[in-house]
């Protein structure tokens, strides 16, 4: 396809970028805390650290696992922890002694655990006291020869930290009681590290930097393999895109989204680790009124999110009592964000919320919309620098500007496959060395892509084509609506009909008046046919909408 999108890049982003400029994460890493040194590169809890201290701290972690341990060259090492400092000591430790990181969902259950970590091969997982409980499990039923536990306090200081650890544990009780034979304490095992020097290890481009595990909300959870490469290519890519919008040395980046989680950890942690940038880390975004306090410490310039995480902070009466006058980006991906949620946002912050588009076998961003974009436009963005797009077909054909077909990517940030699954892999492809993304998507005349919906998620009623997104942005725009999710449930008339669940923020709201409200917006066989009002919409940790579990039992509502 001709990169007819170039033509509407911001002025000052480059059609390619150079992809070698760092040899590994760990040059990335070596060169950015010798440039920022005394600037604080992450802080969590009012604890900061800075980009010369966090060097101190990795190199004693991956002087441990290379010394103590005597772990070879490529050893897997599980990390399954929330956004606290250890996260960053323990990925960059890694990396720097030649290990590969295998981020772990904290929520998961022992069965999802177990099938992760056997599935690796991972040899060391560095765990939250919290979730040690559901490690022990299946600790027996594993390959793991060490286990390191932390606790949320544990780099807090004194005597904060010692404050907080009772807090948890004593009066929350979010530490169920665990039993892990010959576990190692975090902090002692970086404090051993202290005591070697870490050695050189030769990391190129083709070394796997992560298994990054994708798929588990809709079958069995599949490793992506991220090189070095792959994850350096992309935030090259991701820089190109935001640098002329930005200035080194002076960014502080709000992450509320999980760093084991790709978006977070590609365009949140490395990215704006080049540029010297501070990270605040929030540990539970799910307490918005807390979350709401943290932000208001800081002069951010940055924030990253998902559509739910943008809703809930313009619903908190004291997020729009903020300063936003620093901020100079508010990036939406992960999930669809909703014309009403982006025209909110907008009102309240005076800033545009760009949607950007990736996956994680991607690394992850594949399209962003300009960070100039006046307003909302629809649009997941233009595919980035050195990147290769085209929307086919299910025969592969390719399809003419304007024509719906399945969104398929080629670049230096595309996975080379999944963990030990030569077959799926090979289903992933296009002959030609395209990755097939289950999207299908439309590019319009100037190179802007919009999402249409998951195939597997399309809605066919009556041999027309329903596509939830667009369903979903309606119903939200409606003022009485706070969250909705819409899928397709069997019909004896129509084949499939469309039904939503929506949380409501007005409670007087009817079925009938969202009826009203969509045959106003929609054509009638897009109109939903079922209605059901939930408290709660199910979500993952990243707070995606999870329209697989609401189909499993999403057909028993009555009739709108």
């Amino acid at each position: 396809m001709e990169k007819i999108w170039l033509k509407k890049y911001p002025p000052g982003v480059p059609a390619e970028v150079d992809v070698n400029e760092f040899a590994s994460l760990g040059d990335l890493f070596e060169q950015g805390v010798r440039k920022f040194a005394d600037r604080t590169a992450f802080v969590c809890m009012d604890k900061r650290i800075t980009y010369r201290e966090l060097d101190r701290l990795s190199a004693n972690f991956g002087a441990y696992l290379q010394s103590e341990l005597g772990l070879p060259r490529g050893t897997r090492i599980a990390l399954m922890m929330p956004n606290l400092l250890q996260y960053p000591v323990a990925m960059f430790g890694a990396l720097r002694a030649g290990y590969t990181v295998v981020n772990v969902n904290p929520l998961y259950t022992a069965r999802e655990l177990e099938h992760q970590l056997r599935d690796a091969g991972a040899e060391v997982i560095v765990i939250l006291e919290n979730f040690a409980h559901t490690l022990e499990q299946v600790r027996d039923r594993l390959p793991l020869k060490h286990v390191l536990v932390t606790s949320i306090g544990a780099m807090l200081g004194f005597p904060k930290g010692l404050i907080v650890n009772f807090v948890i544990r004593r009066v929350r009780k979010m530490v169920p009681p665990w039993s892990l034979r010959g576990s190692i304490d975090f902090g002692a095992a970086v404090r051993k590290g202290a005591h070697h020097a870490l050695k050189p290890v030769e990391v190129g481009a083709e070394d796997i930097a992560f298994l990054q595990y994708t798929g588990g909300t809709t079958g069995v959870a599949k490793g992506a393999v991220l090189t070095h490469g792959n994850i350096v290519a992309n935030l090259q890519q991701a820089h190109a895109w935001i640098k002329p919008f930005l200035h080194e040395g002076e960014e502080v980046i709000i992450t509320a989204l999980p760093l084991y989680h790709i978006f977070s950890l590609t365009a949140n942690c490395l990215t704006f680790f080049k540029i010297g940038a501070t990270n605040v880390l929030i540990t539970n975004p799910r307490d918005i009124p807390g979350f709401v306090k943290e932000l208001a410490k800081y002069r951010f310039t940055a924030i990253t999110g998902v559509n739910t995480l943008f809703n809930a902070l313009l619903h908190n009466a004291e997020f729009a009592r903020l300063d936003f006058s620093s901020l100079r980006i508010s990036l939406g991906g992960g999930m669809a964000v909703q014309q009403a949620v982006a025209e909110k946002w907008k009102e309240v912050t005076g800033l545009p919320l760009i949607e950007a588009y990736g996956l994680t076998e991607t690394s992850p961003a594949v399209t962003i919309n300009p960070l100039d974009l006046p307003e909302f436009n629809h649009a997941i963005g233009l595919p980035i620098s050195s990147t290769d797009v085209s929307i086919r077909d299910d025969d592969g054909t390719e399809q003419a500007i304007g024509q719906r077909g399945e969104l398929c990517v080629r670049g230096p940030q595309v996975t080379r496959g999944y963990w030990n699954r030569p077959e799926d892999t090979a289903r992933a492809f296009t002959a030609d060395g395209f990755f097939r993304t289950g999207d299908v998507a439309v590019m319009d005349e100037e190179g802007f892509i919009r999402i249409v919906d998951r195939k597997k998620d399309m809605i066919l009623v009556s041999g027309f084509n329903v596509y939830p997104n667009e369903v979903e942005d309606v119903v939200a725009s409606h003022p009485g609506v706070l969250e909705v999710a819409a899928i397709g449930v069997p019909s004896e008339h129509s084949g499939e009909a469309v039904k939503v669940f929506v949380v409501r923020k007005d409670p007087a709201l009817t079925k009938a008046d969202l009826i009203a409200h969509c045959r106003q917006n929609l054509t009638g066989y897009k109109v939903p046919h079922m209605i059901e009002f939930r408290d709660e919409l199910p979500k993952t940790n990243v707070g995606k909408i999870l329209r697989r579990v609401l189909r499993e039992g999403g057909d028993k509502a009555d009739q709108a």
